[in-house]
């Protein structure tokens, strides 16, 4: 199954968070909260989500800040929330590059309708695996195998998706931290180490079929990303 796109919300605000991570939660996006400025901006660096929902008076970093340091790295769309009206807090957050800009208050239903209508314009869906005799590579999500040059290896559920999020994005490198998001019900009884065993017994399985392509890498210090044969 491939990952639903992912909503970086940084409220300060518990219940209206959770609020909004509710609503988008219903229309099919997965959604990660943060409380704190500068929580959010240490998984950012580390992680890229669809979009981000960022307040702009947030305790341990601003909603400024974060935007400005997002800009310098990413393309990210980001939507900024305030309870500020004041056109020089609209024009600064614009300059330093939100796709949009919300005022406080605002009802749940308009933040969904502003996060399609951002993701319409800067969200490409990963395509969706389907069997192809011609594919060099092709994924059986019925039978949790995959076809390698016509011969096939059955793989656990853990490792089945895992290959197939690194398969939705050829090239995209996960880092383990996302892996450990979108692959394991609890994360939190697994960790690193447990991400590059099944990456260990995946690549034995892999290349037990064909031990010339090396469909999984290793980006140092980063994650693991497929790379199409």
């Amino acid at each position: 199954m491939l990952a639903l796109p992912q909503i970086c919300l940084v409220e300060d605000e518990v219940d209206l968070a959770n609020l909004l991570a509710d609503y988008l939660k219903a229309s099919h996006y997965d959604v990660i909260i943060f409380n704190r400025g500068d929580e959010a901006h240490k998984w950012l660096e580390e992680n890229e989500p669809a979009l981000i929902v960022l307040d702009l008076m947030l305790p341990g970093m601003d909603g400024l800040q974060i935007c400005r340091h997002q800009r310098q790295r990413s393309t990210v769309p980001i939507i900024m929330m305030t309870a500020k009206v004041e056109e020089i807090d609209r024009l600064l957050g614009l300059e330093l590059g939100a796709d949009d800009y919300v005022c406080k208050p605002v009802s749940a239903r308009e933040m969904v309708a502003r996060v399609k209508a951002v993701l319409r314009r800067t969200y490409t869906a990963p395509q969706s695996v389907e069997p192809a005799s011609q594919s060099l590579v092709v994924l059986n999500e019925q039978y949790m195998s995959v076809r390698i040059l016509e011969q096939s290896v059955e793989l656990t559920g853990v490792e089945f998706k895992l290959f197939s999020l690194l398969y939705s994005q050829p090239g995209r490198i996960f880092t383990r931290q996302y892996i450990l998001d979108n692959i394991y019900k609890d994360y939190r009884i697994v960790g690193d180490r447990t991400v590059d065993g099944h990456i260990k017994k995946l690549r034995k399985k892999l290349n037990e079929i064909n031990g010339q392509l090396e469909l999984i890498r290793s980006v140092y210090g980063c994650g693991y990303k497929y790379e199409a044969p």
